[in-house]
């Protein structure tokens, strides 16, 4: 019988911008999953992978403490898990391993429109309404701006319309939700998108194995976000120019081709976008033939 101990454990966010990137991620690494009626759970059908699908703000907590063994969250979330515990004096028992290119948005300082602002001294003496308190609190001290710092769960735009404070901090995407709310962006105090952090705590060896395989396919789907594979023929006279503009490749292949020693097929991987530029470009140096496809997966 299987130990439930040495199944993998990984924290989801239940429901939220980055749920279904997150499971489809999951899904692209070979992963396929059973959810429980109470939709809290995923049990792994093919590898002992489950999903705890749980709130966001919970998942660097449930990794550091090890009741999970690697998490799916926003940057935003586990910076301000780390700066919360550094100020108790405590040290955050993860590490983060991943960055997945999904989730972007930034944790910005906003004002009412119309407000003066020429940078953090602005912020001297003023209070700033956000759930960030600890994100902002170091950033307040990095840049030796005193201020009060209101703590704010939800809605955190609202707060100068209630004289709560003269400013806020939130995260911010399109903006369109400070602009229905008239406030202006004008500082931004840290990027985010979503990231995979890991438990330092020691595992067995077979479940570190399987720790260690699904790390690799994780790469393996992170390495093929951009990459195309290109197919084309060119004259051998033109190999030099066609590497050059061969976007973000490693050394293509090259082959002859049957019954003309002048011309050769290449194949290449290109871990760059590749646009209609690329390829007028290409046509250019003498390339035809000319075949893009989507590269789903790759192993180093």
């Amino acid at each position: 019988m299987e130990n439930p101990e040495q199944r993998i454990k990984i924290a989801v966010q239940k429901s939220g911008r980055l749920t279904d990137h997150s499971l489809d991620l999951l899904e692209r690494c070979g992963l396929k999953f059973t959810q429980s009626k109470d939709q809290l759970f995923c049990y792994g059908e093919n590898m002992p992978v489950d999903l705890l699908l749980v709130r966001d703000d919970d998942i660097p907590g449930l990794v550091s403490d090890d009741v999970c063994d690697l998490g799916i969250v926003g940057l935003n979330v586990v910076t301000e898990k780390r700066y919360a515990l550094q100020d108790e004096g405590h040290e955050a028992l993860f590490d983060q391993v991943f960055e997945l290119d999904f989730g972007h948005c930034r944790l910005s300082v906003a004002a009412p429109e119309g407000t003066d602002f020429a940078g953090p001294q602005s912020l001297q003496g003023k209070r700033i309404a956000t759930s960030y308190t600890a994100t902002l609190g170091n950033y307040l001290r990095e840049n030796n701006v005193t201020a009060e710092i209101v703590y704010f769960s939800g809605a955190v735009e609202i707060a100068p319309k209630l004289g709560r404070a003269d400013f806020i901090c939130d995260l911010v995407s399109t903006g369109s939700t400070l602009a229905a709310n008239q406030l202006c962006e004008v500082q931004t105090v840290t990027q985010s998108e979503a990231v995979i952090i890991q438990t330092r705590a020691s595992l067995s060896p077979s479940k570190q194995e399987w720790v260690d395989k699904l790390l690799q396919r994780l790469d393996g789907v992170l390495q093929v976000r951009e990459s195309k594979y290109i197919m084309l023929h060119a004259p051998r006279s033109a190999l030099a120019e066609i590497r050059r503009l061969l976007p973000g490749s490693e050394a293509p292949t090259v082959m002859p081709l049957e019954g003309d020693d002048n011309r050769v097929a290449v194949h290449a991987v290109c871990r760059e976008n590749v646009f209609w530029e690329t390829l007028e470009n290409l046509k250019a140096a003498g390339a035809s033939a000319m075949l893009v496809l989507p590269v789903e997966k790759m192993l180093a």
